[in-house]
């Protein structure tokens, strides 16, 4: 198509002053220039070239326009929690050029004196703050991009039911411009009041050990919300080293209980789909997807196997709870990783059959706990479970 059509332009709260020239001319040349109303605002956009992002944002009317001189106004970074790789995904590279300029984190990172590739850095605009859950612990540090002039005050709150009381908030208002402004609080007693744009350094290095989610597998039972029903805490554990998360990979978690073994999946960067046949327990998965900010990673589906697979993303692993059977197990892609847990006689000679015909691994977990025994103490055992993970 020769030139670009589209220049995607990274705008800070300095507005055309801190854009370099090339930036300038490029936006000087677009005949029609997209952007929220504070960045048409800030960069001094006639009305006769403005045009506003639809609310909920969408990219139609931008498209609409395609071959013609556009430009898109976008915040700091196009590709960094930014439009631009929105943009990206529907038009190919020789279509658009992107103009970045240093971007919130970056301002950020910039303003603490902290090493941006060792700081967490996390959108919460539209996502709930349990994403936190897995990254704020004793010396952790975040910064977090927030979605209005409530949001610190919020975040502060979700901090301190978790126990996370004691983490030190920086807030970092309109970066990089006239407006900027920087204070420091505690999340236990946070009273300030904000302007947007807002983000929020977070810092764990005066939190109690041991505050936070532990990483690796197994987190505590009472972790999740359940109502018994939950492959307990070192089974989990076990079959989760035997599943291997990835990051992006698929899980089908098939009779899925509360879910934990899916939420432990996506924590480690996976996906899953969460296939359970009671509606009481289909409660307690949303519960446990909201309470650890997995709703963009774990879905639940009320249902059962095999009926409820049709139409599914091709799986890379899938686990079977218990209850399984041959036919369904046959049934299942042959692509994927299997684990199939079992508790029951009956479903633990189906495990022996398939080990004999198609190999894998076979394992028996015993597990014992110490126990109140008259004055004393004893082993208590646990149900054994039997194991067979393919291939």
């Amino acid at each position: 198509m020769g030139d670009p059509w589209l220049s995607i332009i990274g705008l800070g709260e300095d507005g055309l002053a801190g854009l370099p020239p090339a930036t300038r001319d490029a936006l000087d040349r677009a005949k029609i220039v997209f952007g929220a109303p504070r960045h048409l605002r800030l960069a001094g956009i006639a009305r006769q070239r403005a045009r506003e992002w639809p609310v909920p944002f969408g990219l139609e009317p931008l498209l609409a326009l395609r071959g013609q001189s556009v430009a898109a106004l976008v915040s700091g970074d196009p590709f960094w929690h930014g439009a631009g790789g929105s943009i990206a995904a529907v038009l190919p590279a020789e279509e658009w050029r992107a103009f970045p300029t240093p971007g919130a984190f970056s301002l950020a990172a910039a303003r603490m004196g902290w090493r941006l590739e060792e700081t967490a850095c996390l959108g919460l605009h539209a996502t709930p703050f349990a994403r936190l859950r897995p990254v704020m612990a004793r010396g952790a540090r975040a910064i977090c991009l927030l979605r209005d002039a409530t949001a610190p005050a919020q975040l502060a709150e979700w901090l301190a039911a978790q126990g996370l009381g004691a983490t030190r908030m920086v807030v970092l208002e309109a970066l990089g411009g006239p407006r900027e402004r920087i204070r420091e609080t505690r999340a236990k007693g946070f009273a300030l009041d904000c302007t947007a744009p807002v983000a929020v350094a977070l810092d764990g290095a005066d939190l109690p050990r041991g505050a936070g989610l532990p990483r690796g597998f197994g987190l505590p039972d009472d972790s999740f919300a359940h109502d018994g029903q939950i492959t307990k805490r070192a089974i989990r554990a076990v079959t989760l080293a035997a599943l291997g998360p990835r990051p992006g990979e698929m899980l089908w978690d098939i009779g899925g209980g509360s879910g934990s073994v899916s939420v432990e999946w996506c924590l480690n960067g996976g996906r899953a789909m969460t296939i359970e046949p009671r509606a009481d327990r289909i409660a307690n998965i949303v519960a446990n997807i909201a309470a650890f900010g997995l709703a963009d990673r774990m879905r639940p589906l009320h249902g059962a196997a095999p009926e409820a697979l049709d139409a599914l993303p091709p799986p890379d692993a899938i686990f079977i709870g218990g209850g399984s059977g041959a036919a369904l197990v046959d049934a299942l892609p042959a692509t994927a990783r299997l684990v199939v847990n079992a508790v029951t006689l009956e479903t633990e000679a189906l495990l022996l059959d398939l080990h004999a015909r198609r190999g894998g691994s076979l394992t028996r977990i015993a597990l014992e706990e110490a126990a109140p025994l008259g004055r004393m103490r004893g082993w208590t055992p646990a149900r054994s479970v039997t194991q067979w993970s393919w291939p």
